[in-house]
């Protein structure tokens, strides 16, 4: 939909989604990134309540992105050595490869859990934010791109990917019919492969025998040094059927290349199959809430 308004883009890209997860709190500064490309987003680490022992505690098990664990519970340690954090008696790191995160903060018995938790978001990285500066390069120039903005510019990125690689393969594979086409001259017939045998075998040099074919067989200098590359045993070797059925199938390739290249829909529709692939193979659940 090529109308399609950024608010209606946003019922399917919600927000931006980090790889550690978390929490982003509020969403004025998503509606900002995507309708004018720049906006700070506030991420908070999970955390939830569990009795421990009798006694509340506190668990973080998502950190904002780029936050590290050791960094918060140094801070964490610092802060509640320093008064500024009251309520809590004790600090574990229980995070193993195996359960992921887990940082587990254990409160005094008087200690109310949800004022505490709001000590942490105040004075620690548990609560951050994420500046977004949507800045590319579009026709070399920087640009601040907006939501829609990003998705037509790489669209067409794309569209400029799918055609240079569609060229690249086309070329290739005239390329390829040329030389099938030399070769199909040379050995059409046992006389006609006699004759470049004798002309290759008697000529002083490569360059005499490269005309010599050019001449014999009215080939191209690309189709003659073809011939020349082969050892001879593999040039008696070739088999007439076996060229000819790489050249039909080559013909059928450049032929189903320049109508790519001859139908926008086609290209559109080779970015949304190899976009498909990727969703298939990469896609995973979104982590961030």
């Amino acid at each position: 939909d090529r109308d399609i308004t950024i608010d209606a883009l946003m019922q399917y890209i919600k927000a931006p989604d980090f790889p550690t997860g978390g929490v982003i709190y509020g969403y004025e500064g998503v509606k900002d990134a995507f309708h004018t490309g720049r906006g700070r987003i506030v991420l908070r680490g999970r955390a939830s309540f569990e009795e421990i022992g009798n006694r509340n505690a506190i668990v973080i098990t998502e950190l904002p992105y780029q936050v590290g664990i050791d960094d918060l519970t140094k801070r964490l340690a610092e802060l509640v050595k320093e008064g500024k954090l009251e309520g809590i008696s004790d600090i574990k790191n229980e995070t193993t490869k195996k359960n992921g995160v887990r940082i587990v903060i254990k409160l005094k018995q008087d200690a109310i859990p949800n004022v505490v938790l709001n000590l942490l978001y105040k004075h620690t990285a548990l609560q951050t934010s994420f500046s977004v500066n949507n800045i590319a390069l579009v026709n070399g120039r920087p640009e601040q791109l907006n939501l829609k903005d990003l998705i037509h510019h790489f669209v067409y990125h794309r569209l400029d990917v799918v055609t240079r690689r569609t060229e690249f393969e086309l070329k290739k594979a005239r390329d390829r019919a040329h030389i099938l086409e030399g070769f199909m001259k040379v050995i059409a017939t046992q006389d006609t492969l006699d004759k470049a045998i004798a002309i290759i075998r008697h000529s002083e040099n490569p360059q005499v025998a490269r005309e010599g074919l050019m001449v014999e067989f009215e080939l191209s200098e690309i189709q003659a040094q073809a011939i020349l590359d082969l050892r001879l045993a593999r040039l008696t070797g070739m088999e007439l059927d076996k060229i000819r059925d790489e050249y039909e199938v080559i013909l059928k390739i450049i032929k189903d290349l320049e109508d790519i290249l001859a139908n926008e829909s086609r290209r559109f529709q080779i970015i949304k199959e190899e976009l498909l692939e990727i969703k298939e193979k990469y896609g995973d659940e979104r982590r961030t809430e």
